[in-house]
């Protein structure tokens, strides 16, 4: 899925969906999948019960967090490139059981510091895993299946996603926060079974001798690293030196990331995607957007179970609207948007988000759930439901057809580091610091400024895209591999191109 597409792909069996061992690894795909996904959507709901069970400050649980979507962001693209050239099975076997390990760790951890690196060592189980499931559904399905093998991937994978906030809220109040974590292993017990027996390998043959680009990744690893550290630094008891360090470390890796892209023969980010206008305007509308949802579902729960007093199980249900709407609408917004063309949903559809994440400042002590917090949700559901499938279809109509998977991968991973860098730096942003998460009053003051602040970030990627997205940029064709859906940060389908345009 994130790496680049090759004209010599070696040949794998054509697998029929309806054969029994077609929807064995149609399970697998989506179990692996899911189970990432799962994981994902269920820590923010956990973060208050694990504060007070570890005795834990604001900052630590931000690396909580964020440990897991460093090391994700950063490996990403580069767990693509590693299906494709060692082969996708194996590929995906090793992150199922890598992430089988860290969970594991994670679950059984003693303190706050090896939580953090043990999400750390989950996030690079999550990106070998993460990029293989799709790309599996993609290179072992016949040809006249895989329509149908990636449309059920999306949706069964986004019922994960929905049943992550409830299934976490039941364990956080039941066994226990640590079961989150727990609950994984057996699920990736199941994946290694089903891969091992159904899923044929298949690797890109073009890819075999492809360089990977290690020091690319590095260097990525450590802007990110650097910039995060000293955000969350800043906002809790840090020194300047402290902070500073990081933040000159991270600007360094950054400035070396850049000059080594442009000069290797094989980047993990080739610098010519970014000559498409429409590529870049699309990504950077994707770090807004990312940056608001990523903020705003950070808060949420700790502003309802602080200062609202709700108990896990009753957080987890309460943004169930959210999903619930992106499954049943986002497939008919990437219809209109294949009809009317991307500019409508994408100036739309942020907009509502923003009227939603507007609608959360009356959610405060006291107030009820069926008039406070359920009409601020369902406005966001509706409006994610908009923008996110035409959102990927505008990212991959601005490159060339071959360039698709690499495009999409690029975009997953803008959409993680937009969730990375607003982890670290909202609460910065609005004074919630050290032991303030604890105390209702600090937590809504503080969410509230951080709404005006997601809504702020939703608006301004309407604005983007109605300055750089026309009509023309995503036209329907009926010889493309199945339109995205829910899941656009992970590049479901593949949208026809306008040739010639804005590039």
């Amino acid at each position: 899925m994130t790496a680049t597409a090759h004209p010599a792909p070696e040949a794998a069996p054509q697998v029929r969906l309806s054969s029994a061992r077609g929807r064995w690894i149609l399970a697998c795909v989506v179990l692996a999948s899911g189970m990432a996904m799962l994981d994902g959507t269920v820590v923010n709901v956990a973060l208050p019960t694990m504060g007070r069970d570890l005795g834990a400050s604001l900052s630590a649980l931000q690396w909580v967090v964020n440990a897991y979507m460093l090391t994700l962001s950063a490996l990403l693209l580069w767990g693509g490139a590693m299906g494709d050239r060692v082969g996708r099975r194996r590929t995906l076997v090793l992150g199922v059981a890598w992430f089988a390990l860290a969970s594991a760790l994670c679950g059984l951890a003693p303190g706050e510091g090896t939580l953090i690196a043990a999400r750390a060592l989950q996030g690079i189980g999550a990106a070998l895993l993460t990029p293989g499931s799709l790309a599996l559904v993609r290179s072992v399905f016949h040809p006249d299946d895989q329509a149908r093998a990636v449309g059920a991937w999306s949706g069964l994978t986004g019922v994960a996603g929905a049943l992550g906030p409830f299934l976490g809220g039941w364990l956080i109040d039941g066994p226990g926060w640590r079961w989150i974590f727990l609950i994984n292993v057996p699920l990736a017990a199941a994946v290694l079974a089903l891969a091992l027996r159904y899923v044929p390998e298949s690797r890109d043959a073009a890819a075999a001798d492809a360089p990977f680009d290690l020091l690319g990744a590095v260097l990525a690893a450590l802007c990110l690293g650097g910039v995060s550290y000293a955000l969350i630094g800043a906002s809790g008891t840090a020194s300047a030196v402290s902070t500073g360090l990081p933040a000159l470390v991270g600007a360094a890796a950054g400035s070396a990331f850049v000059l080594v892209e442009r000069r290797r023969a094989a980047p993990m980010l080739p610098p010519s995607l970014f000559s498409s206008r429409l590529f870049s305007a699309a990504n950077a509308m994707t770090l807004c957007l990312y940056a608001g949802i990523g903020g705003t579902l950070f808060l949420l729960p700790v502003q309802l179970q602080v200062a609202l007093g709700y108990d896990a199980l009753q957080a987890g249900t309460a943004t169930l609207p959210v999903t619930v709407l992106m499954l049943l609408l986002s497939a008919r917004a990437a219809d209109l948007a294949h009809r009317v063309g991307p500019t409508t949903p994408l100036v739309v559809g942020p907009l509502v988000a923003a009227a939603g994440v507007l609608l959360m400042l009356r959610i405060g002590p006291g107030s009820a759930y069926v008039t406070g917090v359920l009409p601020a949700v369902a406005v966001l559901g509706l409006g994610m439901s908009l923008f996110v499938a035409p959102l990927t279809a505008t990212v991959l109509a601005s490159v060339d057809p071959e360039r698709a998977g690499l495009a999409s991968g690029v975009n997953n991973t803008a959409a993680r580091v937009a969730q990375l860098l607003v982890v670290a730096a909202l609460p910065l942003a609005v004074g919630l610091s050290g032991a303030a998460y604890t105390r209702p009053a600090a937590v809504n003051a503080a969410f509230h400024r951080a709404a005006c602040a997601c809504a702020l970030l939703f608006a301004l990627a309407a604005v983007a895209a109605a300055l750089f997205v026309r009509p023309r940029h995503v036209r329907p064709r009926l010889d493309e591999a199945p339109r995205p859906q829910c899941r656009s940060h992970l590049g479901v389908g593949a949208p026809a191109l306008e040739p010639g345009d804005d590039r």
